[in-house]
């Protein structure tokens, strides 16, 4: 299997052996690609560069590397137009499995994970429910300056959002932008968006009292 940019695609093949049966998929079908992997296991799955460093690229290969039942499928990262694929390995069970690419960069993390927190985040119940833009998101944690939300809506970074904290029959209402957001495809759910929101014209006490309220215990 072949996956990266449709400009790329025939290039691709061409540096595959010949007489194998391939099958293609542009970046834009990188769901798609993921259902014909889970269903037919091929033996090698073969990114384009640039896409495997994508959100989308990345979290495809998480995928792949966290799925037990796709051990022996061998996950390549491949240069259209050098000589060079680059490969590494994972161990499993005190062996070495089919290979899982190492060389693409994590997803960013959130703000507050590196260096100095400015303010204390609050890890939250499961359940909780917030509006981003009017779309509902589970809110997994939260700060008098940010949030970290899991939505089906495509979230980008430096993307501004309104943000809408239920309270009963009332809400808080907050503006923002969005910091940092990554793709994810988890096993046994649908796609999603993390994000982590920078919260602007808040009231901090309001945050900190919603935040109080649906604390994880």
């Amino acid at each position: 299997m072949v996956i990266g940019p449709s400009e790329a695609l025939p290039s691709l093949r061409e540096r595959l052996d010949s007489g194998v049966e391939l099958h293609t998929f542009t970046e834009a079908e990188a769901l798609e690609a993921l259902d014909h992997i889970i269903r037919t296991k091929p033996r090698i799955v073969a990114l384009e560069t640039d896409f495997s460093s994508t959100s989308r690229g990345t979290a495809l290969i998480n995928r792949i590397k966290d799925d037990p039942s796709l051990i022996d499928c061998e996950v390549r990262v491949v240069a259209h137009d050098t000589a060079v694929n680059r490969l590494a390995v994972r161990r499993s069970s005190g062996r070495v499995a089919a290979a899982v690419v190492t060389v693409v960069d994590e997803p960013q993390k959130p703000l507050d994970q590196t260096g100095t927190r400015r303010a204390t985040r609050v890890r939250v119940r499961e359940g909780v429910e917030v509006l981003v833009d009017g779309y509902s998101a589970a809110l997994v944690d939260i700060s008098s300056l940010g949030v970290q939300v899991l939505s089906q809506k495509m979230l980008k970074p430096n993307q501004r959002v309104r943000l809408s904290l239920p309270e009963g029959k009332t809400a808080i209402r907050c503006s923002g932008s969005i910091a940092w957001a990554s793709f994810e495809m988890p096993k046994g759910l649908p796609p999603r968006y993390r994000a982590g929101i920078e919260l602007t014209n808040t009231d901090p006490a309001a945050v900190n009292g919603y935040a109080a309220k649906h604390k994880k215990t």
